[in-house]
């Protein structure tokens, strides 16, 4: 102990109980006690003021018995000369090793050694611990993190969250660098479950549907033409999301069931009237002859018979959900009041639009209105030519448009004048 009055190495018998409740020898450094766990290395004095950058050797594994951070040269290298000894083939040797090089290279570098044990949340939050007491210790302007895995190496977000990183230095042995790194990157992808949900299901499904496929048909062609479609509509199906549009939709009935909303019930009874337009719709367009009206007044044959039906089915959806909204007590959106509106406004002008193609075409008869007596004055029979009878649609669904805007601006404000006079008061 004489001669070097900055390390104090005492490797007697255990004299207090360590940190950790357990006994364990005291490792004395410029005045600072540290429990080792059995092991004694000797520290430098850890430098308080010109450290600029700090080498930092992430481990996370089984324990290295020894109490860490371990900072400083001589404990680092005591502590690589222990571990290499218990067990050469171990990487986290020369990951500390490259990180003593790393810190020979650089000037005003302090190089620390942390290490995890447990499972990943537990060894993560203890590496953070020990970022934190070195940060706070010896305050880095910089690191320089040194990882020998993928593993280690998404624990640097950690390091990064609380020093600014320079450099991240993965070290590979040698001999072993393209296989080591196929494995990590293959252990990596096998890690993702979504990456493997998209690339793995749809290659595995491919592979089991080719022999039956060519089991069931001769043709080359067919087969490949097969697992082709099949592959493309999986991809679209990650994609554009559609899994979570389902799984949001399945939560969003689960909590209308639960909750007993009104707009469950009217959604159901929508979906009815949707599927009773479109039946209704597809039975009258099948009536006409494709051949001498064409494609497009099929379409308007379809329309005009479906529309009156689909908009119902909207008008009923958007009243379930503004009963819910006015149940719940929650200030009325003009979005919610302005809904019912648009719907029949919409629903007006395709009617209208419709009709019109179907009456100029000779589809559909134009509109007769009979003759009718009022009083003492008698009204004559006249037919609404198809120009007139579009004209009126399209105002009608100006008028109900305008409607719409004019109450739900009225309901919000006076929403907002009542949450104004609640303030007040």
């Amino acid at each position: 102990m004489t001669g070097e009055p900055d390390r104090l190495s005492v490797t007697g018998e255990p004299d207090r109980l360590s940190e950790t409740g357990g006994p364990g020898r005291l490792c004395k450094t410029g005045g600072l006690d540290q429990p080792t766990h059995g092991r004694t290395f000797l520290m430098s004095r850890p430098p308080s003021v010109g450290v600029t950058t700090l080498v930092a050797c992430l481990y996370r594994g089984p324990d290295l018995d020894v109490s860490t951070p371990v900072v400083g040269v001589d404990a680092v290298e005591s502590l690589v000369t222990t571990i290499g000894v218990e067990d050469p083939e171990d990487s986290v040797v020369n990951c500390i090793l490259e990180g003593l090089r790393v810190a020979r290279d650089l000037d005003d570098a302090i190089i620390a050694v942390l290490a995890g044990s447990g499972g990943r949340v537990n060894s993560e939050r203890e590496i953070a611990r020990q970022v934190d007491q070195l940060v706070s210790e010896h305050d880095p302007d910089s690191a320089v993190v040194v990882v020998d895995s993928a593993e280690d190496e998404r624990l640097v977000p950690i390091v990064e969250s609380r020093v600014a990183v320079d450099a991240v230095d993965r070290v590979v042995v040698r001999q072993a660098r393209d296989i080591e790194s196929t494995y990590y990157l293959l252990k990596q992808f096998l890690a993702d479950e979504e990456l493997r949900k998209t690339v793995l299901v749809p290659l595995g499904l491919a592979l089991l549907a080719f022999p039956a496929l060519l089991a069931v048909s001769d043709s080359m062609a067919v087969s490949i033409g097969a697992i082709a479609a099949v592959v493309g509509t999986f991809l679209l199906y990650k994609g554009l999301s559609i899994d979570a549009l389902l799984a949001d939709l399945s939560g969003g009935i689960k909590e209308a069931l639960y909750a007993g909303q009104v707009s469950l019930v009217t959604y159901v009874v929508a979906g009815g009237l949707a599927l009773v337009g479109f039946f209704i719709g597809a039975l009258d367009a099948s009536s006409l002859d494709a051949e001498t009206t064409g494609e497009l007044l099929l379409f308007m044959q379809f329309l005009h018979n479906a529309i009156p039906w689909l908009t119902g089915a909207a008008l009923i959806a958007s009243a379930g959900r503004l009963l819910d909204e006015f149940i719940r007590d929650d200030e009325l959106g003009s979005a919610y009041i302005n809904l019912p509106f648009v719907a029949v406004a919409v629903g007006l002008a395709l009617r209208g639009f419709s009709g019109y193609f179907l009456q100029i075409s000779d589809v559909v008869d134009p509109l007769r209105v009979p003759s009718m007596a009022l009083g003492n004055n008698e009204m004559e029979a006249f037919t609404i030519t198809p120009g007139t009878h579009l004209a009126a649609f399209i105002l009608a669904s100006i008028v109900v448009s305008l409607v719409g805007v004019r109450v739900a601006s009225h309901v919000s404000n006076a929403d907002y004048g009542s949450a104004l006079e609640g303030r007040r008061s």
